[in-house]
């Protein structure tokens, strides 16, 4: 008999998390202004917010973390890091930052001005809010079968070349001051990109002498995707396929709470010394010194060696088949989410779930806080909230994907969690026709409002 799959690590340490009931659920949403981020960690069954810094750390990387050296230059975690991301990734430069927004921060107040181009594959949230902030373009350059939930693809976050190279013809090289490349594309449902178009987009890129920065939040799951999905990689370790994706780049940015699996800390890496230099004075007045930016010692051990278990294959397989599984259930449930599953996560198809609400009353969303109701599940919104309003017109932007997004933290739940998710999301798909009214903004911020906006119901 074969063996069936197992994950591969075994669990030291557990945290006790609560039931509760529905009227308390109610009564909680309601005083979060429906608004899933205001809500409390013990309000919460099952948190599927978001999968950055909520994965559990390994035993090597507490180890890592109990041995940080605090000193405020030159510390000894600081140097753990570099050799890592020399080591793996590929970088002789880099910035340590508190996390990814804040690596966006450090590398756009050097480079962007007002007026600028950047495309991209589906720029998620923070990029685009620091692109719009600062009065440039986020171009979307998506292939357009990123748009069919239901169209099985191996790679379905790519960069469209045709659409790339219309907008490097359209602009003077000087205004548009790189391309961002996301691995695996989070907006378009953690759809990973192939070797290849991560190499034809890196040669388009420097065709016009434009810089190629790649988000790599979640670039060891890219790898993997890769490693199993796309010819001539079969034979490759994580790391090596690593390596190569990344020498496509001349910018990463990373949050590290991710596919580095450490609750907090991220970095920017160069492959120009000049850049990393000119970049060293926001550095210095946003994070903190060049040799730790926006974190400490501590975190900076454990980042090290979670870039090391990050990258192996078995780390990777047990966190994606975890996924696959929660899939195998929407699947014999016949809910319908992005196909195929995510790295991270499952993105549900919200207006094929909930067809009587108005895309003006947010359906994501409203999916969401039924979700939430359900059964204490805490999803997030990736849809008309996170689209934010056009800068210009200060109207709401409608994109072609409206998702409820199901992170799932790495090493955190069992698959029983994963069974009750898919009870949860079943319940509320039988009783979808039910749900005809979403919700209206009473309040929001100009940028990136998701996180804090304010909601009522419909009337």
């Amino acid at each position: 008999m074969e063996l069936p799959f197992a994950e591969s690590y075994r669990i030291k340490m557990v945290e006790p998390i609560r039931r509760s009931t529905r009227e308390e659920r109610e009564a909680w949403i309601k005083a979060a202004k429906y608004n899933l981020f205001n809500l409390k960690s013990n309000q919460v069954y099952i948190d599927l917010l978001t999968d950055s810094g909520t994965g559990a750390m390994s035993d090597r990387q507490w180890s890592a973390l109990m041995l940080g050296d605090e000193s405020y230059a030159g510390a000894s975690s600081y140097y753990n890091l570099k050799e890592a991301i020399q080591n793996i990734l590929g970088f002789d430069y880099f910035l340590p930052t508190h996390q990814g927004r804040a690596a966006e921060n450090v590398l756009y107040s050097t480079i962007l001005k007002e007026g600028d181009l950047v495309p991209g594959n589906s720029h998620f949230d923070t990029t685009k809010g620091h692109i719009e902030f600062r009065k440039a373009i986020a171009l979307d350059c998506t292939i357009d079968a990123a748009a069919d939930t239901q169209r099985e693809l191996p790679f379905k976050g790519e960069m469209d070349l045709g659409k790339l190279e219309a907008a490097l013809k359209s602009r003077d090289r000087k205004d548009i001051p790189c391309v961002v490349l996301t691995i695996t594309n989070n907006t378009a449902g953690g759809q990973p990109v192939s070797m290849k178009n991560i190499r034809e987009t890196s040669e388009l890129c420097h065709k016009y002498g434009v810089l190629l920065q790649i988000d790599g939040a979640r670039f060891a799951e890219n790898a993997y995707f890769i490693k199993t999905r796309e010819a001539g990689y079969a034979d490759k370790s994580i790391k090596e396929i690593t390596r190569e994706m990344l020498s496509y780049a001349d910018i990463m940015t990373m949050s590290s709470k991710k596919d580095a699996i450490v609750n907090m800390g991220g970095f920017v890496a160069f492959r120009d010394e000049a850049l990393w230099r000119k970049c060293q004075m926001f550095c210095v007045m946003n994070e903190g010194f060049i040799t730790y930016g926006g974190m400490s010692g501590r975190d900076m051990n454990a980042l090290a060696e979670g870039l090391n278990e990050g990258t192996e294959f078995d780390t990777l397989e047990t966190r994606i088949k975890q996924v696959e599984f929660l899939a195998s259930k929407f699947d014999e449930y016949g809910i319908p989410y992005q196909r195929p599953a995510g790295g991270h996560a499952l993105f549900i198809d919200a207006p094929k779930v909930l067809t009587h609400v108005p895309k003006e009353e947010l359906i994501a969303q409203t999916l969401a806080i039924e979700l939430y109701l359900e059964a204490g599940i805490r999803g997030v919104e990736i849809g008309t909230l996170l689209a934010d309003r056009d800068p210009v017109t200060r109207e709401n932007r409608y994109p072609k994907l409206e998702l409820l997004r199901l992170a799932i933290p790495r090493r955190t739940y069992t698959n029983n969690h994963m069974e009750v998710i898919a009870a949860a999301m079943k319940n509320v798909y039988d009783r979808r026709e039910q749900v005809t009214r979403g919700f209206v903004i009473t309040k929001e911020l100009p940028v990136m409002r998701h996180f804090t906006i304010e909601l009522e119901r419909a009337r």
